[in-house]
């Protein structure tokens, strides 16, 4: 059994490069209640989230961008310990989960002394070869997952600028809208397209895409954008800042399901919460996307 109530999950390279002083505010208000752990390289944050799991931890917490909350949420998951819960610090880039969460960058100084918890939603991406991966925020297809490719080739930005900066490049290197067929939960339509997000949360890269979505009600929030022409595309932009998207456009729909399903005969590009789950040269052709409600405790302020 664990000495320490939480186990935090920290990536020194958050916020590229710029997180230290909040992750020492977060040392200094933990203090002998927490253990740090720093991650090493990619997927390292999973194995020691499955590791504070197992060794008997109440809390794991991430500390970092979404992509750390991915790795520590997967690994907990993993462990198959509902009992644990996790807590999100947002020290990273775009922090969208802990925006859908209501959490601010120092939420832990108020809620040091009263903590609550909360069951929320999961999602599940299977691709054929039985790969599996689960997501807390979303899952991004098509255009959106070339802007997050983008986002990784762009240092010294961070949040709006670093994606908005990314959509822009992503808008001259990757605009396609191939033809997909896809079943939201018994619905199938065979349509171009551009881009889909499977959403739990809000925001996709600082992009309000999901202005409706709740954590814990049991739905996905999807928005699937059709053959769009690129200044279409550029139109929208500030309704995808504020969360006021188009409610007249034939080739832009949203509404909510619980499961998902996507073919296309050519590969596709998919991340789910800023992390890749495949990429045009993995050579997958379809995705099972489904929804487990209220599979993981989250540690909010009461």
């Amino acid at each position: 059994m664990a000495d320490a109530d939480t186990c935090v999950i920290y990536n020194p390279a958050a916020g590229r490069g710029r997180a230290g002083r909040r992750l020492e505010s977060l040392r200094q208000t933990l203090g002998q209640h927490a253990e740090f752990r720093p991650t090493q390289a990619a997927g390292h944050a999973e194995q020691l989230a499955l590791e504070a799991a197992q060794a008997g931890f109440a809390v794991v917490g991430a500390a970092g961008g979404d992509g750390t909350v991915h790795e520590v949420a997967n690994g907990l998951l993993r462990a198959d310990s509902p009992e644990v819960a996790l807590a999100v610090y947002p020290v990273g880039s775009a922090n969208d989960y802990a925006h859908s969460l209501g959490l601010n960058s120092t939420w832990w100084l108020a809620a040091s002394l009263t903590p609550s918890f909360r069951a929320v939603d999961v999602g599940r991406v299977r691709s054929p070869g039985g790969r599996e991966r689960f997501f807390v925020n979303g899952l991004g297809l098509g255009f959106n997952a070339a802007v997050t490719l983008e986002a990784r080739r762009i240092r010294y930005l961070q949040g709006l600028a670093l994606y908005g900066a990314a959509l822009l490049r992503a808008l001259c290197f990757h605009f396609a809208s191939p033809t997909m067929t896809l079943t939201l939960d018994q619905e199938t339509r065979e349509v171009p397209t551009l881009a889909l997000t499977v959403a739990i949360g809000r925001r996709e890269g600082n992009f309000v895409v999901a202005p409706d979505a709740i954590v814990d009600d049991g739905l996905f929030d999807y928005l699937h954008a059709g053959a769009l022409a690129r200044w279409q595309l550029l139109r929208y932009v500030p309704g995808m800042i504020t969360g006021r998207l188009p409610t007249d456009d034939p080739e832009i729909r949203s509404g909510r399901c619980r499961a998902v399903r996507i073919s296309a005969r050519e590969p596709v590009a998919a991340h789910v919460d800023g992390e890749f789950f495949c990429k045009p040269e993995d050579q997958v052709r379809s995705l099972e996307i489904d929804l487990l409600p209220g599979a993981l405790r989250v540690q909010v302020p009461r």
